[in-house]
Parts: C-alpha cells; sequence; structure tokens
C-alpha cells in the first residue's frame, strides 16, 4: 500500500484481545460515556433555565460543557461500537471525521479555558470594570473567537495530515485516529512538512498557557490582599476548579504529544490518550460543581425539576 488514495479504512488499536475483557471495556466506557454526557447536560440545563446562572463565568462554563460532550463523543462511541463487535475498522471518512473534530474540540476548549481565566481576573482584579469588559455582546464575541480558532487549527490539521502520503499501512496505534499516529504511517520525507504545523499548534498553547499563569499570578495577589477572609473563600471557590481543569488539560495534552520518544510504547500512549480525551470530559463537571454552591444548587434544581416530572408529571406542570 504505498499512497493513502488507496486506503478505504483504516485499522484501530483494539483495547484487548480476549473477547471477554472487550465486553467488559465496552461496559467500562459506556458506563465512562453516560456519566460524562449526564453531568455535563445537567451544567447545561442549569445555566440554561437558571436566571440567577445568567453571568459570563457560566456562560464560558456552557461552552465548556458542551466542547466536552463533543470530546468524548468523537471518540468513545467508536471504541464501544468496535469492543462490542469485536472488529477494529473505521472507516477512510470516519479516521477523517475524528482527525478533525478532536483537534478542533479541544483547541477550542483550551480557547475557552483561556477566556475562563480572563474572567476571572476581571471579576477579581477589575471588578468595576467587569461589566463593560465582559458584556453580553464580549462574551459572544470572545467565545465565537475559540470556536472559530478551533475551527481553523482543525482544518490546519487535518488538510496537512492527509495530504501526505501513507507508506506504511494503515494499521493506527491508538484507539482513535489520532494525528500522531497517523503521521507515523507517512513516508519519512514527508513527515518532515507536518514540522510548521507542530510549531503552529506550540506557539498557540504557549501563548494560552502564558496569558492563564500570568491571570493567576494578578488573581493570587488581589486574593491575598483581600482583608475579608469570606471574599478570600468565594474567589478561591471560584478560582481553583477552573485552574485544577487547566493543570489537569494542559498535563495530560502537553505529555500526550511532546513525551520523549524513548518512553512511548503503544500500551502508554493507550493510557495517556484516555487520560486527556476521555477523563476530563468526565471529571470537569464533578470538579466544577464541587466547591460551587450556585451551581449544586441549581443541579439540584434541575434534578428534582426531571424527578418530579417523571413520577408525578402533574405537578410538575403546576
Amino acid at each position: 500500500m504505498s499512497n493513502s488514495s488507496f486506503i478505504t479504512e483504516f485499522l484501530l488499536l483494539p483495547f484487548a484481545d480476549m473477547r471477554e475483557l472487550q465486553l467488559l471495556h465496552f461496559a467500562l466506557f459506556l458506563g465512562i460515556y453516560l456519566a460524562a454526557l449526564l453531568g455535563n447536560g445537567l451544567i447545561l440545563t442549569a445555566v440554561a433555565y437558571d436566571h440567577s446562572l445568567h453571568t459570563p463565568m457560566y456562560f464560558f462554563l456552557l461552552n465548556l460543557a458542551l466542547l466536552d460532550m463533543g470530546c468524548i463523543s468523537t471518540t468513545v462511541p467508536k471504541a464501544m461500537a468496535n469492543s462490542l463487535h469485536d472488529t477494529r475498522a473505521i472507516s477512510y471518512a470516519g479516521c477523517a471525521a475524528q482527525v478533525f473534530l478532536f483537534p478542533f474540540l479541544m483547541s477550542a476548549e483550551y480557547f475557552i479555558l483561556t477566556i475562563m481565566a480572563y474572567d476571572r481576573y476581571a471579576a477579581i482584579c477589575k471588578p468595576l470594570h467587569y461589566g463593560s469588559l465582559l458584556g453580553s455582546r464580549a462574551c459572544a464575541q470572545m467565545a465565537a473567537g475559540a470556536w472559530g480558532s478551533g475551527v481553523l487549527y482543525a482544518l490546519l490539521h487535518t488538510a496537512n495530515t492527509f495530504s501526505l502520503p501513507l507508506c506504511r499501512g494503515n494499521a493506527v496505534d491508538q484507539f482513535f485516529c489520532e494525528i500522531p499516529q497517523i503521521l507515523k504511517m507517512s513516508c519519512s520525507r514527508s513527515y518532515l512538512r507536518s514540522f510548521w504545523v507542530l510549531v503552529v499548534g506550540v506557539w498557540l498553547a504557549s501563548v494560552c498557557f502564558v496569558f492563564i499563569l500570568f491571570s493567576y499570578v494578578q488573581i493570587f495577589r488581589a486574593v491575598l490582599r483581600m482583608p475579608s477572609e469570606q471574599g478570600r473563600h468565594k474567589a478561591f471557590s471560584t478560582c481553583l476548579p477552573h485552574l485544577f481543569v487547566v493543570s489537569l488539560f494542559i498535563s495530560t495534552g502537553f505529555f500526550a504529544y511532546l513525551k520523549p520518544p524513548s518512553i512511548s510504547s503503544p500500551s502508554l500512549n493507550l493510557v495517556v490518550a484516555v487520560l486527556y480525551s476521555v477523563m476530563p470530559p468526565t471529571l470537569n463537571p464533578l470538579i466544577y460543581s464541587m466547591r460551587n454552591r450556585e451551581l449544586k444548587w441549581a443541579i439540584r434544581k434541575v434534578i428534582s425539576w426531571i424527578v418530579i416530572s417523571l413520577f408525578h408529571p402533574t405537578s410538575a406542570e403546576d
């Protein structure tokens, strides 16, 4: 197989060869997937229907929940289907869709996390100007910029990846079509053409990281100067979940794409891919709701409304 034009499907890396382990993987991923959809769905519903949460911080959290649902839906359902049906195949179009959607959603999520750091900076360090800095129009423009930048970055990666001739078979050493694994299948000389795309990605990630770091240095300086212990506690309760999510996102993502080749192996790559592509969308709703009383209260109201609607539909209508 000398050229990618002759490839009609790719073969993904299975989690296990034994049928029992494949079914166990299916059941495990099904539970994780449903938990991610439920958690992010509750956040979406709570933010959408609770008017007290119609603020910039929760608007960006709503965007983050949407992106998390998209991320995990891009990779996990196909992996579950392959385990259930004991197959490794994914079509060329399906692989191309994953190559586009996953970088799009992940990069857009990183941009949203960067904007959320700015939101916390403006709320804590510039409280008198918060309304003018983050009005509804400005929030919509920033969110649109994050989604649009994600699309452009994903198009750049997708066009570059599938413009390279693939000379090393069609077996992908990952449970989804991950770009570094696709590039390993390209011809050795062609592989160098992707270097400039990597440089763009590292530059964008570094700029966002420096911006987040600078924002939190200013935030912590402002919080530590607060005379009220209650004020410090409230500020930390909104900042620490975001900081934890950013740390999880950056550490797993950077390790996945920038780890030394000397420690790379199919099993390690598989574990790292699960950590950065599956676990954050599942854990993010828990992290954000754990210390946030307003969000927890709104989610409880949503759950109560759902329960009443299911078991007492007449009461819900009243």
